[in-house]
């Protein structure tokens, strides 16, 4: 199981201190559970994994089985946890290096994340001549970014493949009644998958919203969501790491780095910062989620880090066991002078760096967390996914925020769709234009 050492918290903030906490970390347990938090038509998340049948994945898998017979790519698209989750599992599980080496099954390409032109140009560029399907995920097909790339694939898979061809790689995961995209899947007959209601997008990626990326690339969803059941059923971990972090806070800590030292943890970071950002980033409260890549970004942010402005906590990710095994060589010449490294494995190299730099940080003042994971597979991140998803529920109910909502979004839409002029938005049309004079 995941392991959770907050040992280097200590000289900060005192165990007596997180300890005491207790009594508030169980009364938001029972918020969530008993659904009296605020939020709480958002709670579907909670035993999503526990819920979870075999029929259910054998559906994915079978839709999933028919993309990868048919298709060279899919294109996800998608917009925050419509697919940041299904991107930090692919990658983290995915040959580092698929892009040369080939795989068995299609290349999985994420769109209507952004709306750069160059981006788009270039997939599209990329897609022409080849067999392509597009999993559509939205659950009001209107989200622009998302929408815009969306016409643009199904209008060059329709014209690549066929009309009825396309009806059967184009797979749409959408709302079960409502809205754009599920008018459209239903008229053209595409293969759909329901976003619950009760599950709002950066808790989604044990929905179909990530499982069914997930599979078509080519991985295990049944140990994915069995990680995450074992992780629901005993809670108190994710519950400790989510009193440290209030505890921290309520110290001065605001600003939390999330580090690994295996480049494939990298968009787990990047989910891991929408969940938490998302979440906790409210009422003029919530930590400031930030990451980094070491020991690569040692060689930029490690001086900050180590000697900058001390409202910082660090938590680092460690993967204990490597699924390769590569040794250090012997030079004769050892004009680098790495002799001393010759037999030894890198990931204990890497390993000792991991140690070098949380003492490090710790003599410089930065509190460490250290969450352990056996190794990197798909069971291990199913039990980050739901340790992750129940400490942020668990904080936020410690901070006095709606976990669920995300009304600060909403401020950029207005502005860009009053800048584009929608129709509807002709007031703030005219208020912008006035500001901008």
């Amino acid at each position: 199981m995941l392991k959770l050492d907050i040992s280097k918290v200590a000289p900060f903030v005192s165990l007596e201190t997180i300890n005491a906490l207790a009594p508030r970390v169980a009364e938001a347990q029972k918020s969530l559970e008993d659904g009296s938090c605020p939020g709480n038509d958002f709670l579907g998340w909670l035993h999503l994994p526990s819920s979870i049948t075999p029929e259910f994945l054998a559906e994915i898998k079978a839709v999933a089985a028919t993309l990868r017979s048919e298709c060279e790519a899919v294109v996800v698209a998608g917009i925050g946890g419509s697919y940041l989750g299904a991107k930090a599992v692919i990658e983290a599980l995915s040959n580092s290096f698929q892009w040369l080496v080939g795989g068995k099954g299609p290349v999985i390409l994420f769109a209507g994340n952004n709306i750069g032109e160059d981006y788009l140009s270039e997939l599209t560029a990329y897609l022409r001549g080849k067999k392509f399907g597009v999993i559509n995920i939205s659950k009001s097909g209107t989200t622009t970014e998302t929408a815009l790339a969306f016409r643009l694939l199904k209008k060059q898979c329709e014209e690549q493949m066929g009309k009825e061809m396309a009806r059967k790689v184009i797979v749409a995961i959408t709302d079960a009644k409502r809205g754009a995209a599920r008018t459209c899947a239903d008229k053209e007959g595409y293969k759909s998958f329901i976003i619950p209601d009760n599950v709002g997008g950066r808790f989604s990626v044990l929905t179909p919203v990530g499982l069914l990326p997930i599979a078509v690339a080519g991985f295990d969803i049944d140990q994915l969501v069995k990680g995450a059941q074992d992780m629901e059923a005993d809670t108190s971990l994710a519950a400790q790491y989510a009193a440290t972090r209030y505890a921290l806070y309520e110290s001065g800590k605001k600003i939390e780095i999330l580090a690994n030292y295996q480049p494939k943890l990298h968009f787990i970071a990047e989910w891991w910062k929408q969940l938490f950002g998302e979440s906790e980033g409210k009422d003029g409260k919530g930590i400031y989620p930030a990451s980094v890549d070491l020991t690569t970004d040692l060689h930029s942010m490690g001086q900050w880090i180590q000697d900058g402005e001390r409202t910082i906590f660090e938590t680092v990710i460690s993967v204990e066991n490597a699924e390769h095994q590569l040794l250090f060589p012997s030079d004769d010449e050892n004009l680098d002078g790495l002799n001393f490294l010759a037999g030894k494995r890198v990931d204990e190299v890497n390993k000792m760096a991991e140690l070098g730099t949380q003492l490090a940080h710790v003599d410089g003042g930065v509190p460490n967390i250290r969450i352990a994971i056996d190794r990197l597979d798909a069971y291990h991140l199913g039990q980050l996914i739901y340790f992750f998803e129940r400490a942020c529920g668990v904080h936020c109910q410690l901070l006095g925020v709606n976990a669920f909502n995300q009304p600060g979004v909403e401020a950029y839409k207005k502005n860009m769709f009053a800048l584009l002029g929608k129709p509807g938005y002709e007031a703030e049309t005219a208020a912008i234009q006035a500001r901008l004079k």
